[in-house]
Order: structure tokens, then C-alpha cells, then sequence
């Protein structure tokens, strides 16, 4: 496989125990000498889909982040932890209340939508320059301000007390543990996390997700993904060859689409993504990102 050729994504099965940084270390080392990343951070703790980005695709990480994500959620009732899941200190609080089905779907819709969230000390944000799980670790107090968060879809999948499993659909930046954390809070009573499974990201499925510990540097190029499926939400313009030249020397095309405004996924005559384009005055189209071809 040459280098040219490395240009796509990868739909990874995170297992449990690794970090998202442990697998692209692993994906790294089997296409040495191309570029990797990957596109929302998993917990150690946490399984499921992990997108690895290959060469020029690591431009489009961005965009896969912005994808909404689905998670199944395992959280233990009337137990607290200084880090929110099972890998921190959990105590059990004494004849804690036992919410019933009822209770819990009747308070799971004041969490849709736009609310605000107070991540958790145990989290790789930045405080004063540095990770907040390090301040955390040291037992210094970790002062974190409330974000806000896009919750889409909220439901119960089994709950059988003292475990609630929760299927999330939700914007980036969310923390289901802590989510976990408010849901219990307003039923008055605590959770923690014991199990997360992220089952998609946009339309990267757990399903088709490939496992880690088979993949070999010759079955790369069979699970490589199409670098389109980063940019799926945005519309497409297919380019002529002439237009498809210009593009690539960083020369703007005559806007014959009509698009209004955003970003424009540029494709070959052969469908493939050769740029992002952005509108330039009224009638032009320019790069912001070049892809070889």
C-alpha cells in the first residue's frame, strides 16, 4: 500500500480497557509513516465506535466530530464516585430511594434539548493549563464551569433496580456519566457509571465497526472507508475536470450550484472528494481544503 493510496477512514470497535490513543497508536503502526487520528474520545471504560482518520482524511476529523452520537449507558442507583463510573472510589449511600419506571420517564424530558452540564473533575479539560483529571488526581479542587450540551433523544432501555440502562443521542461534548449523575440527582438519589457502549457517530455504526485486535496492515485498505462519509452533512457540488484543476491550484470556480452560504463538499468526476469549498463574494466558490486525488 503506497502512501498516496492511504486516504480514508476507519471504523474501529474500541474494546474496553484501552485508551482512543492506544488505538490509533495501534492503527499508526501499521501504516507507518501516514498520518492518523481519531474523532471523539472514548473512556477507558467505554466500548464502540471509534473513527480513525488515515492521512488527508485527519483534515476532516472536525467534521466527524460534529456528528451526532449515540451511547447505550449501564449506571448503577445509590452509589457515588469521585470519578462518576466504576474506576473511581464508589460509596454506597445508606436506604437510598428506589425510583420507580414511572419516576425515572417522567424525569428524563427535562434533559432534551439544549441544557447545561457540569462535567465531571475526572475529564481531560484544561483548567489553568492543565488536564483537570491531573488536578483531580493530586486531590486538588477542580473548578469547572457548566457547558452547555444538545441531548436529541433520551429513553430507558432496561432498568432493573440498581441498574438503569439509558440509550443518549446527543451533540458533542456530552458526558453521559454525568449525565447519569443529573438524572439520578433529580430523582433524588446518586448513579455511576458501570458500562458504555457508543453504538454510532453520524452513520458509522457499532455493526460495521471493525475489531482491533485482528486488523493487519494488509486488511486496512479493505476496511477503508470513503473520506465522503466524513462530510456526508454537507451538500455536494460534482466538479468538471477543468474546475476539478482550478480547485487544486487554489483557484476559486464560477458558483453555477447557486449554494447561499457554508461549506461545500467538492467532488471528481469520479466522485471522490477533492476539496471543501466556501462561497467567495456572490458567484465564485473557493478551497479551504485540498485532497490529493
Amino acid at each position: 500500500m503506497t502512501l498516496r493510496q492511504i486516504f480514508g477512514l476507519l471504523n474501529i470497535h474500541k474494546p474496553s480497557g484501552v485508551t482512543s490513543r492506544d488505538v490509533v497508536n495501534r492503527v499508526q503502526r501499521l501504516v507507518r509513516g501516514t498520518k492518523a487520528g481519531h474523532a471523539g474520545t472514548l473512556d477507558p471504560l467505554a466500548t464502540g465506535v471509534l473513527v480513525v482518520a488515515l492521512g488527508p482524511a485527519t483534515r476532516l476529523v472536525e467534521y466527524v466530530q460534529r456528528m451526532p452520537k449515540t451511547y447505550v449507558g449501564t449506571f448503577l442507583l445509590g452509589r457515588s464516585s469521585d470519578t462518576e463510573d466504576i474506576e473511581g472510589k464508589v460509596v454506597e449511600l445508606d436506604l437510598p430511594p428506589q425510583p420507580t419506571r414511572q419516576e425515572i420517564d417522567a424525569a428524563l424530558p427535562a434533559f432534551l434539548g439544549t441544557i447545561q452540564q457540569l462535567p465531571p473533575a475526572f475529564s481531560a479539560l484544561k483548567v489553568q493549563g492543565q488536564r483537570a483529571y491531573d488536578l483531580a488526581r493530586r486531590g486538588e479542587q477542580v473548578e469547572l464551569q457548566p457547558r452547555p450540551i444538545d441531548i436529541y433523544r433520551l429513553t430507558v432501555v432496561r432498568y432493573e433496580y440498581p441498574e438503569l440502562e439509558l440509550e443518549v443521542c446527543c451533540g458533542s461534548g456530552t458526558y453521559i456519566r454525568s449525565l447519569g449523575r443529573d438524572v439520578a440527582q433529580s430523582l433524588g438519589t446518586a448513579a455511576v457509571m458501570s458500562a458504555l457502549v457508543r453504538t454510532a457517530i453520524g452513520d458509522f455504526r457499532l455493526a460495521e465497526a471493525v475489531e482491533l485486535d485482528p486488523l493487519t496492515s494488509d486488511a486496512i485498505q479493505s476496511h477503508l472507508l470513503s473520506p465522503r462519509r466524513a462530510v456526508a452533512q454537507l451538500p455536494s457540488a460534482r466538479l468538471t475536470e477543468e474546475e476539478t484543476r482550478r480547485v487544486a491550484n487554489g483557484l476559486p470556480v464560477r458558483n453555477r450550484w447557486k449554494f447561499a452560504a457554508g461549506e461545500i463538499a467538492a467532488l471528481d468526476d469520479q466522485d471522490r472528494l477533492v476539496a471543501i469549498l466556501v462561497l467567495r463574494g456572490h458567484d465564485e466558490l473557493g478551497p479551504v481544503r485540498n485532497f490529493p486525488r
